[in-house]
């Protein structure tokens, strides 16, 4: 089954003023979202959906990065990737998309990120919330850029599709204040070469 995209939604958030008090730099959230027709709905259990991963993910990859690059003028801070199933599929059909390196490398390699992509995947019905975690594109600890972009689609996705997304953001949270985790790390005594802290 080849790719069919209904929509296309390029998404854009300036903050100037946060808590009251003016942004000095204004902060820029974007996102890039796609909706798909689930390629494995109405088939029952299907074992192997790598057929279709290889098939969809390189394009949808392409085109969602390419939006994204064009809406923020190419340069990017934060990343993240979610997915949306609607009813009529499983959860691990919008991860099969979100998670396949044939998709997410396409934003990795474009923006030489160093970092994974944060990710969300949700089951749920039409105009329920996408959440699109972000993080510094090289470097997991830096809580400047813990970011999560909110939106809604009105009428998807329906229960035969699923929204894919990238998002992106140029500048951290708005008067960002909370440190860092390798600081935290270093006080707790802790390894700062481990920002899991695990």
């Amino acid at each position: 089954m080849s790719l069919e995209i209904r929509r296309t939604i390029d998404w854009t958030q300036t903050t100037f003023i946060e808590g009251g008090k003016p942004v000095d730099t204004p902060t820029y959230l974007y996102a890039a979202l796609a909706i798909i027709r689930n390629p494995w709905f109405g088939r029952g259990f299907v074992e192997d959906l790598s057929p279709e991963i290889k098939e969809i993910c390189p394009a949808v990859g392409k085109l969602l990065t390419d939006n994204l690059l064009r809406l923020s003028g190419g340069t990017i801070e934060g990343v993240g990737k979610a997915s949306l199933v609607g009813m009529g599929g499983e959860i691990e059909h919008a991860q099969a998309v979100t998670h396949s390196l044939w998709f997410g490398n396409q934003l990795r390699e474009a923006i030489d990120a160093k970092s994974y992509l944060a990710f969300s995947n949700i089951k749920a019905v039409g105009g329920s919330t996408l959440l699109i975690p972000l993080m510094d594109k090289d470097d997991g600890g830096r809580r400047s850029h813990y970011q999560t972009i909110s939106i809604n689609v009105g009428d998807a996705p329906n229960p035969d599709e699923i929204i894919i997304a990238l998002g992106g953001s140029i500048g951290g949270h708005p008067h960002h204040r909370i440190g860092d985790r390798y600081t935290d790390l270093k006080e707790m005594g802790r390894d700062v070469d481990n920002p899991a802290g695990v």
